[in-house]
């Protein structure tokens, strides 16, 4: 990066490494400032607000005008309002309105807090930007520095606050990167230069809005390679080495989207440098491209046995949904290349009083009642249950062991997750690690870290096998199948009643309830899906499917509620559900 700050597409990315304020008159002085300040300028203009014709009416030239307000601010810092008008008579008429300067100065502080704000070190230099402070301590500094000065400068003006908010008012998450040439085949040389994220702080609530809250199709594969022979520049773009699954993948993105980058750490646990400092990814991704376009294909690429893809840097693709999806469909279509089949759903390991362990997988596209009836068991098992542990919400896969046993393991350390599913109390840890996105909209989701990684890659036993059935009313709420042939029925049709969590409505069906690789492989995931459940019926799995009636209207709470009292009965044998004594 040899800028010392940049924005761009709402987002203000500031190069410690170049320049760090470490005073009040550094930061007015800073180019950074400068530009956040000519930046509103031209918001305020653009828009005519009565703050511009207040400011026009003194000074009609823009540049003389961001040039007198940064002399003021520099003045503030030291002086009161009527000492800066002594000392200055020509800036006076600035003073002639003191509310309406006042309100040009919560403006601006109102401009720059509405930015996604992030900053950059890299490890490799120590420059007089950032001297060698230690960077959570630097932003730390930078947020306090940032207040001090809204604060002086309002108080200079005579405004005193009686009631002080320790908001974040510095960055919102924090980068440390490095240049470091990756393992990459010849075709990939463009990338070379591209930096890698080494690690990720942030600063809750980190709330995020992006140009659309739903995904949209599926994402087709192409024949040529989408990335070869493109041009980077390297200021421009990050790479997060991601851990997806078992799987490396370097996902490399635009800073105009620094929002979806940043919060992949909060899905997919980040790489250590040993772990890909000699070794070739199995996925490359890369995401906001700006070619005009509206690609969002992958490419097999045989022969360096890597799956990649390219998507254009649109506002249709401005959703976490599409950086999160075609990760998983890169793995998911490598894993279908190695007879494995990735399953769209969720794992809980449930251990109960009696010291019994089960494991149990259930399956559906989205809005298809997985997470809520999962939350359901959590809260009616509490008399039965002494640990319940998610080891994936999403997306997970099926894999044979050395003696053929079917096992399972995840691809997520997090979960993207609507915030309606939050209402009753989702199982998920620590709420402030979360990342909000588009939080006062329709299809409000938040990403939160629920698993450790070792937990998500380790091989776990299936006891139950379940396809969440959100559009019957009929019928018991849970039902094992007889075979594997009447299974697969169900399973392979991959029904659901669609809630508006993508752009479809309505009863829909995708191939094994998964468009992310076996649909776009259907011919080649079929052989793999009917082996596997002759294999789980052959060594007593119980595959069933569950009768979430999550899609049905009036039954959102009770239909998820009585799936999970029927999944407790089964295990503990009891016709009625005993309840906790409540805490005195």
């Amino acid at each position: 990066m040899a800028y010392k700050f940049n924005m761009t597409r709402g987002n203000a990315i500031l190069n410690f490494s170049e320049e760090f304020c470490q005073s009040r008159c550094q930061l007015i002085e800073s180019e950074s400032f400068a530009k956040v300040l000519e930046k509103y300028i031209k918001s305020i203009k653009r828009r005519d607000t009565t703050v511009y014709g207040y400011l026009h009416n003194i000074q009609e030239d823009d540049v003389d005008l961001l040039d007198n307000l940064r002399g003021i601010f520099k003045l503030l810092l030291v002086m009161t309002a009527d000492e800066v008008c002594f000392v200055r008579p020509e800036v006076k008429p600035y003073f002639q309105d003191k509310d309406m300067f006042v309100k040009m100065v919560e403006d601006i502080y109102l401009f720059w807090r509405r930015l996604q704000r992030y900053a950059v070190v890299f490890n490799e230099t120590k420059r007089s930007g950032y001297q060698n402070v230690q960077f959570a301590d630097a932003q730390n500094e930078f947020e306090e520095l940032v207040l001090e000065v809204y604060r002086s400068i309002e108080q200079a003006l005579g405004k005193k606050d009686k009631v002080m908010r320790q908001i974040t008012a510095g960055v919102n998450a924090g980068l440390t990167v490095t240049h470091m040439r990756p393992f990459l085949p010849y075709e990939y040389r463009n990338l070379d230069e591209i930096p890698f994220i080494e690690s990720v702080v942030i600063h809750p609530p980190f709330i995020t809005y992006s140009k659309r809250n739903k995904r949209d199709g599926v994402f087709p594969e192409m024949k040529t390679n989408p990335i070869e022979d493109k041009k980077f520049d390297a200021d421009s773009w990050f790479c997060y080495p991601a851990k997806v699954g078992d799987l490396l993948c370097f996902v490399y993105f635009n800073v105009k989207f620094m929002a979806q980058g940043v919060t992949l750490c909060n899905l997919f646990d980040l790489a250590d440098e040993e772990e890909y400092r000699n070794r070739k990814p199995d996925l490359i991704y890369v995401y906001g491209y700006e070619d005009g376009e509206m690609n969002q294909s992958f490419y097999q690429d045989e022969s360096n046995n890597m799956i990649v893809a390219l998507l254009s840097a649109n506002d249709d693709f401005d959703y976490f949904g599409y950086m999160k999806k075609m990760c998983l469909t890169l793995h998911n279509v490598q894993k279908i290349n190695h007879r494995e089949l990735p399953v769209h759903g969720a794992m809980v390991k449930m251990t109960l009083h009696n010291g019994e362990t089960k494991n149990i997988v259930v399956m559906g596209d989205s809005g298809a009642g997985k997470s809520e009836t999962i939350e359901q068991i959590k809260v009616y098992g509490a008399a039965y249950i002494t640990d319940l542990k998610t080891i994936y919400d999403d997306m997970g896969v099926l894999s044979l062991d050395d003696q053929g046993k079917v096992k399972t393991s995840g691809t997520e350390i997090g979960a993207f997750v609507r915030l309606d599913d939050l209402d009753a109390g989702y199982s998920f840890k620590e709420l402030d690690r979360s990342v909000f996105m588009n939080p006062d909209k329709v299809n409000a989701r938040i990403v939160i870290p629920i698993t450790d990684y070792k937990d998500v890659v380790e091989k776990h036993d299936v006891d139950m096998f379940l396809y969440a059935n959100n559009y019957e009313e009929g019928g018991d709420a849970l039902h094992f199948f007889d075979n594997a042939d009447e299974a697969l029925e169900v399973f392979r049709a991959g029904n659901r009643m669609a809630k508006g969590t993508t752009t479809e409505y309505g009863l829909v069906g995708s191939y094994f309830a998964n468009p992310f690789g076996p649909v776009q492989r259907r011919e080649q995931t079929e052989p793999i899906l009917q082996d596997y459940f002759k294999r789980m019926f052959k060594q007593g799995v119980k595959v069933g499917q569950l009768r979430t009636r999550l899609g049905i209207k009036g039954n959102e709470h009770n239909g998820p509620k009585d799936a999970a009292i029927a999944i407790l009965k089964y295990l503990t044998g009891e016709d009625e559900l005993k309840e906790l004594p409540e805490e005195e």
